[in-house]
Formats: C-alpha cells, sequence, structure tokens
C-alpha cells in the first residue's frame, strides 16, 4: 500500500536508514525505478531501497544520457519516488552539475527533495554512459574537491563516488583514484565497467573493509551476475538502473505497434495492468477514503461485449 497524505511519513532521515540498511549482511539490491509508479511496483516486489538511474530519467525526457538534464529535473523525479514510496533512494548525481559550489547546490536540493544517497562520478562533460568507449575523465585532484565538497554540505546524504578509470587507465589507476576520493570523504566506492569476475573480486580484494557498489546493467560491458554472485565477490551493493525503462518502453513499442496495425488496443488487453490493479497499487480508494464526502468509485468487473 503507497503511503497517502494522511499517514505518518518515517522521521529518521532517508539517509541514515540507508545506512542502516547497509549495517546488514547481505547485499542491498536496488532496482531502478524513478516514477512513482515504478517505485510503488518496486515496493510492493519486496525491496527496501530504490535506485534512479540519470539515463533512465534522460530518456524518459526523450533526451540522451549526455549530461542534459538539471538538477531540477532531477528533484522532481526524486520527490514522486520519494513521496510515493518512503523507501531510500540512491540518485545518479552524474558529474555534479558542474564544480565543487554546484555539486554542493546539488547536494542540498536532491537531500531536501528526500534522497538518501548520491553518487559521483570522475567523467568530464559531456559526460557518457560508463559502458561506452571514449570517456574523458577529469583529474583526479579535482573528483576530490567535487567529493569533498559534497561532503561539506550534506546533512545526511550518503556519498558514493564513482570511478571510470578502469576502461582508459587500467585497475591500478581506478585503485588510486577510488583511495583519493575515499580520504577526500566519500562513504563508499563505485568502479564503473568492470568487464569480468576476476576484475570484479580484484578491486574488491584491494579495497578492504570500503563498501562498493556494483552495476548490473544490459547490454553493457558487465556480464550478468545475480546479486548473491556480487556479494559473494565482496560488494555490499548492486544496482540494476535502466532495466525497468527497457521492459516498459519495449511494451509501450509493441503497444503501439499493434494500435497502428489492428486498429485498438484488444490484441494487448491480456498484457495491461487493469485498472482494478491499477488503484491498488497506487491507492486509489486509501486516498478517496480521506474525504468522506467522496462516493466511493466502482469499478467496471470487465470490458462490455459488442
Amino acid at each position: 500500500m503507497p503511503y497517502v497524505i494522511a499517514d505518518d511519513l518515517p522521521e529518521e532521515p532517508a539517509g541514515l536508514r540507508f545506512r542502516r540498511l547497509l549495517d546488514r549482511p547481505e547485499i542491498l539490491q536496488m532496482p531502478g525505478a524513478h516514477l512513482g509508479l515504478a517505485a510503488l511496483l518496486a515496493k510492493k516486489a519486496g525491496f527496501s531501497a530504490l535506485y534512479m538511474s540519470g539515463a533512465a530519467m534522460s530518456a524518459t525526457m526523450g533526451l540522451p544520457d549526455l549530461g542534459m538534464i538539471t538538477v531540477d529535473d532531477v528533484a522532481w523525479h526524486i520527490r514522486q519516488v520519494v513521496r510515493a514510496s518512503a523507501l531510500p533512494v540512491l540518485v545518479d548525481g552524474d558529474t555534479g552539475y558542474g564544480e565543487a559550489l554546484n555539486v554542493m547546490h546539488m547536494v542540498r536540493c536532491f537531500e531536501e527533495a528526500g534522497a538518501a544517497a548520491v553518487h559521483l562520478e570522475d567523467q568530464l562533460l559531456p559526460k557518457k554512459c560508463g559502458h561506452l568507449n571514449d570517456k574523458k575523465l577529469a583529474g583526479a585532484d579535482e573528483m576530490a574537491a567535487k567529493v569533498a565538497a559534497a561532503r561539506k554540505a550534506r546533512r545526511h546524504l550518503y556519498i558514493i563516488a564513482r570511478t571510470d578509470a578502469v576502461a582508459s587507465e587500467g585497475m591500478d589507476a581506478a585503485v588510486a583514484r577510488a583511495r583519493r576520493y575515499l580520504d577526500a570523504g566519500a562513504d563508499a566506492i563505485f568502479p564503473e565497467a568492470l568487464t569480468n569476475r576476476e576484475m570484479f573480486e580484484e578491486f574488491a580484494r584491494r579495497m578492504p573493509g570500503v563498501k562498493l557498489l556494483a552495476n548490473m546493467t544490459e547490454f553493457g560491458r558487465t556480464p550478468f551476475f545475480t546479486a548473491a554472485e556480487f556479494q559473494a565477490m565482496g560488494y555490499a551493493m548492486v544496482i540494476w538502473p535502466v532495466s525497468h525503462l527497457r521492459v516498459a518502453a519495449r511494451g509501450m513499442e509493441e503497444l503501439y505497434a499493434s494500435i497502428r496495425e489492428h486498429g485498438g488496443t484488444h490484441r494487448m488487453v491480456d498484457r495491461m495492468q487493469t485498472r482494478a490493479e491499477l488503484y491498488e497499487t497506487i491507492g486509489y480508494h486509501a486516498y478517496e477514503a480521506l474525504d468522506a464526502s467522496l462516493i466511493r468509485t466502482v469499478v467496471p468487473e470487465a470490458m462490455p461485449q459488442r
């Protein structure tokens, strides 16, 4: 059941709730959910934290993941996901939307919107998906300054530093950068675009005692691993950043093709969430009950026959 206007929301700051989840022995699993409805469905499935991908938000707006969206765009998504689910949310902060002062502004905006955690990456603009080629990296000192700025600006926000250095500078450089970012104030490290089990294990072995985030994106450079496999390799968190968007986009594509071909949606009805199921997901009647003067809506049980 979603939270409704009259419900008591969690009083503990989201960042502290996120830290408590990381204190559990099992790996923290965070599926992508950048829309309120997606957040409700992920919560219903039993997840205790969510991830918001910049690529997913950009694609939803019809834009490529090249650092084109703004802090306000992301904060709008954060507010709806947090309002809908009240779950701790890790947010993709890209490169921080500028230099140190911009990073501080981003941290304050995201935390005020309800975010629990953010990750910053050491790419230069225009940034790319971490699994693409020809990424340009910022200097380690420049990235460390951003991490320090984020640490200074945060109240409870959990800060994860992402490094894309493995692909262009090698494992030694990536480890050195990660240690520099930890010294600057990062709470955890996200090594992006590792390409095999041995690389994941080596990075974890060389970062003892550090909370690590693994990215299990499809159609990238990382083979498929399960959450249990990542945990065995030494990782505390795993995200599936754009999986929900990929499935939804393919579903919409097939729907539009079916309407165009058959002149209606009748071939796709068995693929749809029913009105009753949707209303249950979004708590329609719970909201309706807040105003006793409203008449309870009667949901049609079946489509009329022609």
